[in-house]
């Protein structure tokens, strides 16, 4: 499953809102330094969907807020 993900670094609080089919807000307390933001979206996503975090993977998107998310669910 392919997702659109808008991040928000550096936010008080982690939180993850879906606001359309497919589309996602995940706010993460990392900055967005040397992929700290990234990897703190993914452990997000991951918890979320209930997958291993190998599951969710950045397709484009790495130094934008916006980016295109890969789930791999029930292997």
């Amino acid at each position: 499953m392919k997702i659109s993900v808008k991040v928000k670094p550096s936010a008080r609080e982690e939180k993850i809102e879906k606001i359309g089919e497919g589309v996602f807000v995940v706010s993460v307390k990392e900055p967005p330094k040397e992929g700290r933001a990234n990897r703190a979206v993914v452990d997000a996503l991951a918890e979320y969907f209930s997958v291993p975090k190998y599951s969710v993977r950045i397709i484009s998107g790495h130094t934008s807020k916006q980016k295109i998310i890969e789930i791999l669910q029930g292997e």
